[in-house]
């Protein structure tokens, strides 16, 4: 199924250098399985971004959210 994943995260600090706010925002076809583990390990892993994008410092909020993209065929 596809799904839109959108990525917000304030107050980073990259490279040494504070950004107010980024979001990234993502199209992927993925099962129910990947979606239900893909959120419990955003939920459960400490410093979950930090440990995935180089560069990536600190970061004050974030959110990830899931959504089901209905597509017509």
């Amino acid at each position: 199924m596809m799904q839109q994943f959108i990525l917000t995260m304030d107050d980073l600090l990259v490279n040494d250098r504070p950004i107010n706010r980024v979001i990234i925002a993502w199209l992927e076809d993925v099962t129910q399985a990947e979606v239900v583990g893909r959120s419990q390990e955003w939920i459960t892993t400490k410093n979950f971004l930090i440990q995935r994008m180089q560069g990536l410092q600190a970061v004050g909020e974030s959110s990830l959210t899931i959504e089901l993209v209905e597509l017509d065929l």
